[in-house]
């Protein structure tokens, strides 16, 4: 099956070089990636230039008009070549198992919902300035499991403990637990099919996060999908960061919008992939 990788980005190019660099380690392998840039930087073509002998990288991108996170999505999902989908933000960076984890997990009524151990400032800090790999940190994260504990600010540190789908103890213990399965816009997959379905994000919420996963999880549920988790398979690094302006904007019309839709059902949303101009 052949996966397209969607990442979210924003000006942080210090970070996705660190992802990219994880998904040049990937343990599976048939998958293009697709920067999808809700801005025009010089300086991210640069970067995404010197990863193209290595990776099947692709490259959307539009004018930086404030936040428009959910039409930058759309731009990526239309531009897409893979039947299957998997989004991950600009500040998450991936373990070697990550692709294989989701593709193992995947099937088609399905939508895909895994988590992100947060680390702390130290911890991301020491990635940022490759004193660490993600691939060391990944390998090392038993016994360094109480320091990333302690360095985290945000907790779920437990998210990045792995165990293998195909393995007797995720079987045993694992697949049938009442995990958490609500929708994270940074780490979840799904047949491309699915999101078609929903036509894609919702591009009216404008300057907001709630386009990016909880106006999605209703909409997939609405319209027949079901939630599985991918915790401890498929998992990634959340890099620790300030809250910006552009994290939670949610004013009072956009929560009126909301809650209208999911009272009329209308789980097809009129500002997406279908409309959906240069």
């Amino acid at each position: 099956m052949f996966v397209s990788i969607i990442i979210a980005v924003y000006k942080d190019i210090e970070a996705l070089e660190l992802i990219l660099e994880a998904l040049k380690r990937q343990t599976y392998k048939k998958f293009e990636v697709i920067v999808a840039e809700d801005n025009d930087a010089e300086e991210m073509k640069e970067c995404i230039s010197k990863y193209s002998q290595d990776l099947q990288i692709r490259h959307t991108y539009q004018e930086d008009r404030g936040i428009r996170k959910t039409r930058s999505l759309n731009n990526a999902i239309l531009d897409s070549r893979g039947e299957y989908l998997i989004f991950i933000d600009g500040d998450c960076i991936p373990y070697s198992t990550f692709v294989e984890g989701h593709v193992t997990l995947a099937e088609k009524d399905y939508i895909v919902s895994g988590r992100r151990c947060n680390l702390g400032p130290r911890y991301s800090q020491m990635l940022r300035e490759r004193k660490i790999s993600s691939i060391e940190l990944e390998q090392q994260f038993v016994w360094r499991f109480f320091s990333i504990a302690k360095d985290a600010k945000e907790g779920h540190t437990e998210a990045g403990f792995y165990f293998s789908p195909k393995g007797w103890f995720y079987r045993t213990f694992l697949k049938k637990r009442n995990a958490n399965t609500n929708l994270l816009g940074c780490n979840y997959s799904c047949y491309k099919e699915a999101i078609v379905t929903i036509n894609g994000y919702d591009e009216g919420y404008g300057e907001t996060s709630l386009g990016d996963d909880t106006d999605l999880e209703w909409r997939f549920k609405a319209a027949g999908y079901k939630l599985k988790s991918a915790k401890n398979v498929a998992n990634l690094f959340h890099l620790y960061h300030d809250r910006s302006f552009r994290d939670d904007i949610s004013s009072a019309n956009e929560l009126k919008k909301f809650q209208e839709n999911k009272k009329s059902n209308k789980y097809i949303c009129e500002l997406g992939l279908n409309t959906h101009t240069d």
